[in-house]
């Protein structure tokens, strides 16, 4: 599964707007087209966002204008931001990029590992969004532990994730492609199944990590940390270094992205709600470092995170 695939004069996107039903792969040539695949969705997920970025400064040959259009294309994932500094400071850009990408599939793999540690044998984990190999350079962060537990006889139960259906599309597929035992559930079922007892773990992405350790990442992300609170359920969050900017104090200075009405009122072509009904689709959500059991990173685990406790990882 590539989601990324770089051919030196261009970058191959796994579209990830047309899975589950077809995999096809759009090319892009220049900066422009890579920061509109960015924007539109072709390429998503904090860490593969950051990868691609990357590869649109080496297709840009390191043009200010280059940087200037992949940093206007999402403004909520920190690794995008992160590349494109990377990126600046590189003698060499099409070795920085793949040095980019080849350290995140390596990250994913350390913190899968340090993830599985934590996993119950038989353990029914509960994600939210997308997670996996599609969201990433490869592995996955959150779904990477999935892969990494697959030994303990794990199974998924995965969010489907209003209003882009991540979870119902991606994740769902890419478990169904390895095997994984995965049951999809809408969003709002999520309390009921925690309520039952039937929900051992939760494990979530982030696209960004405040200082303090608030945590930006897929809208619906807060209410699932509420519920697992609630109900005595460890809430963990899966997330390579690339996702951390100490820079902002706590959640509440995260820009969150408002994304387009048309995604909440139909899908494709299928239209669910009466025309000009007001609508906010803020694509991302925090959930305050408190709800949090324990941030799971490629330097090992930090149980119930501080400000403190994570400046120790810089």
């Amino acid at each position: 599964m590539q989601p990324i695939r770089w051919r030196r004069d261009r970058l191959e996107l796994l579209d990830q707007r047309a899975l589950p039903d077809k995999t096809v792969y759009v090319t892009c040539r220049t900066a422009e087209q890579v920061a509109k695949a960015i924007r539109d969705m072709v390429v998503r997920g904090a860490p593969a966002i950051g990868c691609a970025a990357a590869y649109g400064v080496v297709l840009g040959k390191g043009a200010k204008a280059a940087y200037e259009v992949l940093a206007k294309s999402r403004p909520t994932a920190v690794n995008l931001f992160w590349a494109l500094e990377r990126m600046r400071g590189a003698k060499e850009l099409e070795a920085e990029a793949n040095a980019i990408y080849a350290e995140d599939i390596a990250a994913n793999r350390t913190l899968g590992e340090f993830g599985a540690e934590l996993i119950p044998d038989r353990a029914r984990i509960m994600t939210h969004c997308n997670t996996g190999a599609l969201a990433t350079a490869g592995h996955g962060t959150a779904l990477g532990i999935v892969r990494s537990s697959k030994g303990k006889k794990v199974s998924v139960i995965a969010c489907e994730t209003r209003p882009y259906l991540q979870g119902a599309r991606l994740t769902a597929w890419e478990c169904m492609q390895e095997g994984i035992p995965c049951t999809l559930i809408t969003d709002s079922m999520a309390g009921h199944l925690m309520s039952r007892g039937e929900v051992d773990v939760v494990v979530v992405g982030a696209d960004r990590i405040a200082a303090n350790g608030d945590v930006a990442n897929k809208i619906g992300t807060y209410a699932l940390a509420v519920l697992a609170k609630r109900h005595g359920v460890p809430f963990y969050v899966a997330a390579p270094l690339s996702s951390f900017d100490p820079k902002i104090a706590d959640g509440s200075q995260i820009p969150i992205e408002e994304r387009p009405g048309d995604e909440v009122t139909g899908y494709r072509k299928t239209r669910w709600a009466p025309k000009g009904v007001r609508v906010r689709n803020p694509a991302f959500d925090v959930t305050p470092a408190e709800l949090i059991t324990g941030i799971i990173c490629e330097k090992g685990v930090v149980l119930e995170p501080s400000r403190e406790r994570l400046a120790k990882l810089f």
